[in-house]
């Protein structure tokens, strides 16, 4: 494993620590976004992700980073998918960043540059050609198509694969996803339902 590999197991490893929840705040404006992550930080959820599949969402995550910056937790940038976009997280100051896929060049660009990197795998291939890559934390994308049997099915042959389970994930099926081996689950549209953050809170620790 390189030490750069080692560093973004590191940093998913301590993030991830206390915390169970991802919150994913995709499409939002720049005032939206930090009302959403100030929810979010406030129900108990530190981790954020910011996707930034367009140049028009840029703003929100810069806001969001500085938003979280006063409260000494660091924001990820999500659907990094170039070297591009990664010169630009960097610049904003984005902790680490997270894909819908595994691309190579991507992975090493971002290890390379010292930004944590989470990418997504929905295959036995990928998850083994993440491995070989040094990487632990992996994005299982997309989760709810996948079924939480996925996952279970996955860590019998990848036992050291930690999952952070995305896509269509809702509070509901969240512990569904828990009980089959999932370290994570990543959350997006539940946050803007007030209904969902009593489950949230309740999902967002680690039990001790």
């Amino acid at each position: 494993m390189t030490d750069s590999a080692h560093s973004s197991n590191a940093y998913f490893d301590t993030v991830f620590a206390t915390q169970r929840v991802m919150a994913i705040l995709r499409g939002y404006g720049p005032d939206e976004t930090v009302r959403l992550c100030e929810r979010a930080w406030s129900s108990g959820v530190e981790v954020v992700e910011v996707p930034i599949q367009s140049p028009d969402a840029v703003p929100s995550l810069r806001a969001a980073v500085a938003a979280g910056a006063s409260r000494g937790l660091g924001v990820g940038a999500g659907t990094v998918t170039s070297a591009e976009q990664l010169d630009v997280v960097r610049e904003v100051g984005a902790a680490f960043t997270v894909a819908p896929g595994l691309d190579r060049e991507v992975v090493r660009a971002a290890l390379d540059s010292g930004i944590p990197h989470l990418p997504g795998v929905a295959t036995g291939s990928e998850i083994q050609a993440a491995r070989a890559l040094g990487l632990v934390w992996l994005k299982a994308f997309p989760a709810a198509q996948l079924g939480a049997g996925w996952i279970s099915a996955q860590l019998a042959p990848f036992p050291v694969a930690k999952f952070v389970a995305t896509g269509g994930m809702t509070a509901a099926t969240a512990e569904e996803f828990f009980a089959a081996g999932a370290s994570v689950v990543a959350l997006g549209g539940a946050l803007n339902d007030p209904a969902s953050l009593p489950a949230i809170s309740r999902l967002a620790s680690r039990p001790e």
